[in-house]
C-alpha cells in the first residue's frame, strides 16, 4: 500500500508566508525558510511552495527565495506560482525544487504540461487545479460541479474541474493538488465530494487541498476523499496541530503513513504464502 502524506504548504506574497479565507484577507504567517526548516525537521513528508501572487502580477517565482528554501529542508519540494515557459521550470528546478506545480499557466498553454513532462518526467509535474463549487444560475445553465479558476482565483475559467483534471493528466502532469476554494482557509473540512470525485477519475496522486480544521478532517480527506496526501497550512501556521500528532492520529486509525522521525518503520504482517518459524 502506497504511503499517505502530510504536506505543508507555504503561500508566499512579497517573501512572506501568508493566510487567508476563500483566497482573500491575506495575513502574515511567518518567514518561509523558517517554517520549512521546521516541517522538515518535524516529519513531514514534502512541503509545497506557492507564489501565490506571482501568476496575477505577471511576474516569475521568487527564485532566490527557493534556492533559500530547497537548501535548508531534506524532504522533497513543489514550487509554483508564475511558471509559464519550460525555461522556467528549468530555472526552479536548478534552484533546487523537486517538482514544479502549474495553474494558470496550464490552463493558458496545456502543452507545456506535455512539454514539461517530456523534459523533466510526469514525476516533476504537478498541476493545481483551484475549484470553487457551482452555485445559482452557474447550476441551472451547466448542472451541479465545480469550475477552474486562475489567477489566485479571481479568474473563473469556466472548465470543469473534473474534466480538467482529466485532461491535464493526459497531457502528462504526475499529480493533482487539488485546492477547494469555499473551504480554503475555513477550517470546516475538506470537500470530500469534490476530492473523491476527482480522485476516483484519474490514476495520478491527488492532493488534498482547502478546509482542514481537525484531526478529523484530514483522516476523513486521506479514507472518505480517497486523496493520497493532504495539504495543510493555517493548523500547523497558527500551532493548533503539529506534524507528528497529525501522523500519530493517522497511524492510531490504520493508515499507512511514512514512519515518524527517529521511529522504525512498523513491520509488515506475514502474507498467506509466508510461514512462520
Amino acid at each position: 500500500m502506497v504511503a499517505k502524506r502530510i504536506i505543508p504548504c507555504l503561500d508566499v506574497a512579497a517573501g512572506r508566508v501568508v493566510k487567508g479565507v476563500n483566497f482573500v484577507g491575506l495575513r502574515d504567517a511567518g518567514d518561509p525558510v523558517e517554517l520549512a526548516c521546521r516541517y522538515s525537521a518535524s516529519g513531514a513528508d514534502e512541503l509545497v511552495f506557492l507564489d501565490i501572487a506571482a501568476s496575477h502580477e505577471g511576474r516569475s517565482t521568487l527564485v532566490e527565495l527557493v534556492r533559500r528554501t530547497a537548501e535548508s529542508v531534506t524532504i522533497p519540494f513543489t514550487v509554483g506560482g508564475g511558471i509559464s515557459s519550460v525555461e522556467g521550470i528549468t530555472q526552479l528546478l536548478r534552484a533546487g525544487a523537486d517538482k514544479i506545480s502549474l495553474n494558470s499557466a496550464a490552463v493558458g498553454d496545456p502543452a507545456l504540461v506535455a512539454r514539461g513532462a517530456e523534459r523533466f518526467g510526469c514525476q516533476c509535474i504537478v498541476v493545481a487545479i483551484d475549484a470553487r463549487r457551482r452555485s445559482g444560475d452557474q447550476v441551472a445553465a451547466r448542472g451541479p460541479g465545480w469550475d477552474v479558476y486562475v489567477k489566485g482565483g479571481r479568474q473563473n475559467t469556466g472548465l470543469d474541474a473534473l474534466a480538467w483534471a482529466q485532461e491535464v493528466v493526459q497531457w502528462g502532469a504526475g499529480e493533482i493538488l487539488l485546492t477547494s476554494m469555499d473551504g480554503d482557509g475555513t477550517q470546516a473540512g475538506y470537500d470530500l465530494a469534490l476530492t473523491q470525485a476527482v480522485a476516483e477519475a484519474v490514476p495520478v496522486p491527488v492532493i488534498a487541498s482547502g478546509g482542514a480544521g481537525c484531526l478529523d478532517h484530514i483522516a476523513a480527506a486521506l479514507e472518505q476523499g480517497q486523496a493520497s496526501a493532504a495539504l495543510l497550512a493555517s493548523l500547523l501556521h497558527d500551532g493548533v496541530l503539529t506534524v507528528e500528532a497529525i501522523k500519530r492520529d493517522l497511524l492510531a486509525r490504520g493508515l499507512a503513513l511514512r514512519p515518524l522521525v527517529g521511529e522504525p518503520a512498523p513491520a509488515e504482517p506475514f502474507g498467506d504464502d509466508r510461514a512462520v518459524a
